[in-house]
């Protein structure tokens, strides 16, 4: 039987192709509800963009476990090789909105939800291990540079060097993002990291700080400038392209899930912040250890109510799995939650694709889209503690005490912190000659048009890290001025 056109509130509707006008050249009338709620709608339609991560692409899938972490955490999602979780993954552009090209240098997020039997599980990351700030404070300054200008209502080359160029902790993240893995071809071929440090515990509460790697099974593959450049000259979409066509093809992707663990003690005695957004751990003292793996293999049946709509947060975490006294992390427990429930609502995490499988009993009441149950069948328990059956606490699941500490104060990240090494290790030890070349040409370009004393100073910092590597840039901004 076909199914009868209705308004939202269920009625019939007799003609959806004629406005009800004043005679056939009259003017429509007031009275015309259908019209007035199409076109309301119509007005609604889109939600705000995020202010960061807007371009974005994701998928359905599964992660299984693959070896036994049980000595480091309690999480379920955890309890036992072969263990299947359903999940869901987003991966996006920073800087780009919307309407982006896919194939642009920038960094790439890379966010996982599990719905594990005890709640969701967020890990919100980039394919890159660090990132360009360590202090939460710096953020909206850092962003500010890679949106438009207040004044042209253009991105500006100019805001980004002078950011970059005063804020030495950032070479590191920028000699990633000029590199060959700044522009991967697809999602599929490209590394995720947790890039914070988290922590897990076992059940005898002993607590590890953590590292989570994402290794992608399908190779690494990027672009050019000049290639990418072609590219979205013929389609500004395709990473959605590549990982739907993909998916729908049964050629599902899959990563592997590694970690780097420290004994909770251990932090005290590191000659670095392992703390730090900035740096990563060395692989030679912190060994990448295999837990699991996960496959993409479900495309979104409704992009807006699946990917659109999916929100992470590094505030959901599940027993066995929290946090560290990483600065950028902290602030980030607050303001992704704080982000979703502006652009979303005050219930977002009621919405289909962020409920939790495990269910869900808690007591916010009320507010915008209470569109679910509101305790209609337990009324009196609308306060915790109560006498009426409500939900309790579980002391069970409490996680393990932090046993850092110190003053509250506003102490200089930048005091020291050796913002060089690291980024030279990554240019003199781990690219190669051809790597190194592209470097210095991607930098080179992207400093096109920007003010001589900012690329000085840059030039400056670069050769703190190595002055064969501002010598390299130096030298690709002279041919690309005389156009060789």
């Amino acid at each position: 039987m076909t199914k009868r056109l209705t308004t939202t509130a269920g009625n019939p509707i007799a003609d959806n192709q004629n406005s009800i006008t004043a005679g056939p050249r009259g003017p429509v009338l007031m009275q015309d509800y259908q019209l007035l709620e199409k076109l309301a709608h119509q007005n609604r339609e889109r939600i705000p963009e995020r202010v960061v991560h807007a371009k974005g692409w994701g998928a359905h899938g599964t992660f299984t476990v693959t070896a036994d972490i049980s000595q480091y955490s309690c999480a379920s999602i955890f309890a036992g090789v072969g263990k299947q979780t359903p999940m869901i993954s987003r991966f996006s552009t920073v800087a780009g909105e919307m309407g982006a090209a896919d194939a642009e240098r920038d960094v790439r997020g890379f966010a996982l939800k599990f719905y594990t039997d005890q709640g969701n599980w967020d890990l919100v990351g980039n394919n890159t291990p660090v990132f360009f700030i360590r202090d939460p404070l710096k953020f909206p300054d850092f962003i500010h540079t890679q949106k438009r200008h207040p004044k042209t209502n253009l991105r500006s080359n100019d805001a980004a060097w002078d950011f970059w160029s005063l804020s030495p902790e950032s070479l590191h993240q920028v000699t990633i993002l000029m590199s060959d893995r700044g522009l991967p071809q697809t999602p599929m071929n490209m590394n995720g990291y947790g890039s914070h440090t988290y922590s897990l515990w076992n059940a005898k509460g002993e607590r590890f700080w953590v590292k989570f790697h994402f290794k992608t099974q399908q190779g690494h593959s990027h672009f050019t400038d000049a290639e990418a450049e072609k590219i979205v000259g013929q389609s500004r979409e395709t990473y959605q392209e590549a990982l739907f066509g993909a998916i729908e093809a049964g050629q599902f992707p899959k990563w592997k899930m590694l970690i780097q663990v420290m004994p909770e003690a251990d932090a005290e005695n590191m000659p670095f912040n392992p703390f730090d957004l900035t740096k990563v751990w060395p692989h030679a003292d912190f060994p990448l250890i295999e837990v699991g793996e996960f496959e993409l293999n479900r495309n979104a049946d409704n992009y807006f109510a699946e990917i659109e709509n999916c929100a992470y947060s590094p505030s959901n975490v599940v027993q066995g799995i929290g946090h560290s006294p990483d600065k950028m992390l902290q602030a980030r427990i607050f303001s992704y939650a704080d982000a979703h429930r502006y652009r979303l609502g005050t219930h977002y995490e009621a919405l289909p694709v962020n409920a939790p499988k495990s269910g869900r009993a808690h007591y916010h009441k009320d507010g915008s889209m209470r569109f679910f149950d509101n305790n209609e069948a337990n009324p009196d328990a609308y306060y915790e503690p109560n006498s009426f059956d409500g939900p309790v606490e579980s002391p069970e699941v409490a996680e393990p005490p932090l046993r850092i500490s110190g003053d509250a104060d506003r102490y200089n990240h930048r005091d020291g912190n050796d913002d060089y090494a690291q980024p030279r290790d990554l240019h003199d030890k781990v690219m190669n000659d051809a790597e190194r070349a592209r470097l210095y040409r991607n930098t080179a370009a992207h400093m096109h048009g920007v003010a001589d004393d900012i690329i000085e100073r840059a030039l400056a910092q670069y050769a703190r890290v190595s002055q064969a590597y501002a010598d390299g840039i130096r030298a690709e901004r002279e041919k690309l001025k005389s156009g060789s």
